[in-house]
């Protein structure tokens, strides 16, 4: 899968807020190029943590994935605690679904560089962390 592939499956979830920091913006600049999806109908960042990302680099404390190869870059996403037990086990590699390097803890998952033989069980787990962020956000407003 490409990252234009993920971005435009995520992007069309309902209320996605896809933030996008680029060179000369107020983000930090280890951000630049990495993509944070948030629950956002109304288009505002809300506070807490997007359900889903894609990095595109190794981060100073995070480099277990070796971000650093010529066209790797990493998915990772917020899901259930059931989902996540069933890959809590796997080892960090290309194409594996296994905990997250740095937040495992919060049941965040990591795919680098998935192939086309993950790209549904992909789309299913995003489509699970948006729906925990949605329902999260609306009980929080209230609705």
């Amino acid at each position: 899968m490409q990252i234009t592939e993920i971005d435009d499956f995520v992007s069309g979830l309902d209320g996605v807020l896809a933030l996008r920091p680029t060179e000369g913006s107020d983000f930090p600049e280890i951000s630049w190029g990495d993509i944070f999806y948030y629950y956002a109908p109304d288009g505002v960042v809300p506070r807490g943590q997007p359900f889903a990302t894609i990095v595109t680099k190794n981060y100073p404390d995070d480099t277990a994935s070796g971000l650093d190869r010529p066209g790797a870059f990493r998915v990772n996403v917020a899901v259930g605690t059931d989902t996540f037990a069933e890959y809590a086990d796997n080892p960090l590699a290309d194409n594996t679904f296994a905990p997250h390097p740095q937040y495992a803890r919060a049941h965040w998952l990591s795919i680098t560089n998935p192939g086309p033989d993950n790209a549904e069980l992909l789309r299913e787990m995003l489509r699970e962390a948006h729906g925990r962020n949605k329902s999260r956000a609306e009980r929080h407003s209230g609705h």
